[in-house]
C-alpha cells in the first residue's frame, strides 16, 4: 500500500521540490511538485494526491488558503503543513483548518519518512476496516440496526415477524438514506433462507434491456452481444432472496415480467420459451410513492398489491429525532476507531445544530457528517466549527415553515458554494438519482448534469 501513495508537493523553493522528488522517489512514491498555489490547486485537481506537503509562503498564496480550498471539497487528503518562521498558532491554525501535520524548517527526511508512514498505516487500517465492514454486511441482522425510538422498536417486532414467515415478497417503503437495504439483508439474514445467496439489483442504475437481462437471465444469441447463455438473478438466488432496490424505476414491460415471476414463481430467460422454477423471496424498495405512480400510470396496479402484502415503512430521521444522539455516539465511536483519533464528546453548540437540522439525506447523510467531522477535528471535542456549512448555518426549524432556514456563516458563502451544496444535498435526497434530484432543484437533467460536471460531483 505504502508504494501506492501519490504525494504533491507544494513550495516555492525549487532545491526543496528537487529533494523532495528525489528522496521519495527512490523510495517508490509517485511524487508530483508544484511551485506555487495556482498551480498545485490544478494538479491536485487532476491528480487526486494522497498526501500534500504545503508550505505557507508561496509567490500567489498562503498555505493556509491552500488547505482551505482542499478541504472544501476533500476531506481524504492527508496534509502536512510546512513552516519556517511562523509561531505555533499559525500551526495550530493549519491543523484547524484540517491539515493532518506540520513540520518545521529544517527538517530530515527521515522526519518525513516516519509522517508518510505514519500516513500509510492509517489508510491501511481505514482499507482493512472497509473490507471488515463488507464481510460484517453479510451478518447484518435486526440487532445491527441502532435505534432508540419507539416509533422503530415497533418497526423492527414487525420486520422480524416478517423475516421468520413464510412470506415470499416483502415491500420496503421509505425515503433515501433511511436504511432500506438494511432492512432487506437483515430480513434475509433472520429467515430461514440465510444459509442461501441474498442478491441485490438497483433498478434505476441499468437501462430497461440491461435490467431484464440481468433479472432473468438470456439464451446464447438471444441478442447481438449474447454470445453465452446467462442465467439472470433469480436463477442465481434460487432458495434466497433477491433485493430489488429502487423498483419504482422499472418499465412497465418488465414490471409485466415481474408480475409473472411474483404469481407463477417461474421466469423465461430472454430468448427464450421455456420456463424455469424459482423459489426466492422478493424484497422490493423504493422511494417513490407507489400510489401516485400508479394514478399516472407508470406502475401496475396488480404488481403494487403482489408486492405490498407485506409492506414495511420506514420513517425519515426528522420524524424520529430520539434516534440522532444514539447513532451520533455510535458513528462517533466507528470513526474514532477508524482514523484512531480521540473525540470524547459533542460540544454542545455542535450537538444542538446537529438535533435541529432536518437531515434530507437521512442516517446516510448523517453518517458522511460524522466522518467528515471526526476527520477535521484535531481536539478530544467535536466543535461546530467542522459541520459542513448548511448545518453550521441552520437556525432551528419551525415546524409552521416561519422563519429563516440559513444562517449566513460569519465568514460569509459564495452564491457558487452554495449552489453546489444545494445539489449535492438533492442528489443525496435522490439515492443521486439524476431525474428525481433534477425535479427537486426545479432544473431540467442536462443542467444538472452540466452542474455535476461543473461541480465534479
Amino acid at each position: 500500500m505504502t508504494k501506492q501513495l501519490k504525494i504533491l508537493v507544494i513550495d516555492d523553493e525549487k532545491l526543496i521540490r528537487w529533494s523532495f522528488e528525489k528522496n521519495l522517489s527512490e523510495k517508490g512514491y509517485k511524487v508530483i511538485t508544484a511551485e506555487n498555489g495556482t498551480e498545485a490547486l490544478k494538479l491536485f485537481e487532476n491528480y487526486n494526491p494522497n498526501v500534500v506537503f504545503v508550505d505557507n509562503h508561496l509567490p500567489d498564496m498562503k498555505g493556509l488558503d491552500i488547505i482551505s480550498r482542499i478541504r472544501e471539497d476533500n476531506v481524504d487528503t492527508f496534509i502536512i503543513f510546512m513552516t519556517a518562521y511562523e509561531t505555533v498558532d499559525v500551526a495550530v491554525k493549519a491543523m484547524k483548518k484540517g491539515a493532518f501535520e506540520y513540520i518545521r524548517k529544517p527538517f530530515s527526511f527521515d522526519e518525513i519518512y516516519l509522517i508518510i508512514e505514519n500516513i500509510s498505516e492509517k489508510i491501511n487500517i481505514k482499507n482493512e476496516l472497509l473490507l471488515l465492514r463488507r464481510e460484517e454486511k453479510e451478518k447484518i441482522t435486526f440487532n445491527h440496526i441502532i435505534h432508540d425510538s419507539a416509533t422503530m422498536k415497533q418497526i423492527i417486532r414487525v420486520s422480524r415477524k416478517i423475516a421468520i414467515s413464510d412470506a415470499t415478497t416483502v415491500l420496503l417503503l421509505g425515503d433515501s438514506g433511511t436504511g432500506k437495504d438494511v432492512f432487506a439483508r437483515a430480513i434475509h439474514n433472520e429467515s430461514s433462507r440465510k444459509t442461501k445467496p441474498f442478491v441485490t439489483i438497483n433498478c434505476s442504475s441499468l437501462p430497461d434491456t440491461l435490467l431484464e437481462s440481468e433479472l432473468f437471465g438470456h439464451e446464447k444469441g438471444a441478442f447481438t452481444d449474447a454470445i453465452n447463455l446467462k442465467k439472470g438473478l433469480f436463477e442465481i438466488a434460487e432458495g434466497g432472496t433477491v433485493f430489488l432496490d429502487e423498483i419504482g424505476e422499472i418499465n412497465q414491460a418488465t414490471q409485466v415480467k415481474l408480475l409473472g415471476v411474483v404469481e407463477n414463481r417461474t421466469i423465461m430467460r430472454l430468448g427464450s420459451t421455456k420456463e424455469i422454477p424459482v423459489d426466492v423471496r422478493i424484497v422490493a424498495a423504493t422511494n417513490k410513492n407507489l400510489r401516485e405512480s400508479i394514478e399516472n400510470k407508470s406502475f401496475r396496479e396488480d404488481l403494487y398489491y403482489r408486492l405490498q402484502v407485506f409492506q414495511i415503512e420506514i420513517p425519515p430521521l426528522h420524524e424520529r429525532r430520539e434516534d440522532i444522539p444514539v447513532l451520533l455516539d455510535y458513528f462517533l465511536a466507528l470513526f474514532n476507531d477508524m482514523f484512531r483519533k480521540k473525540i470524547e464528546a459533542i460540544d454542545p453548540e455542535a450537538k444542538e445544530l446537529l438535533g435541529h437540522y432536518l437531515w434530507p439525506g437521512n442516517v446516510r447523510e448523517l453518517r458522511n457528517v460524522v466522518e467528515r467531522a471526526v476527520i477535521l477535528q484535531s481536539g478530544n471535542i467535536l466543535m461546530a466549527d467542522n459541520l459542513p456549512c448548511e448545518i453550521n448555518g441552520m437556525l432551528p426549524q419551525k415546524s409552521n415553515g416561519s422563519g429563516y432556514l440559513f444562517n449566513f456563516p460569519k465568514e460569509g458563502i459564495s452564491l457558487e458554494k452554495l449552489e453546489k451544496q444545494l445539489i449535492m444535498e438533492a442528489l443525496v435526497m435522490a439515492d443521486f438519482n439524476q431525474t428525481q434530484a433534477s425535479k427537486l432543484l426545479g432544473i431540467s437533467r442536462d443542467t444538472l448534469r452540466y452542474k455535476q460536471k461543473k461541480y465534479n460531483l
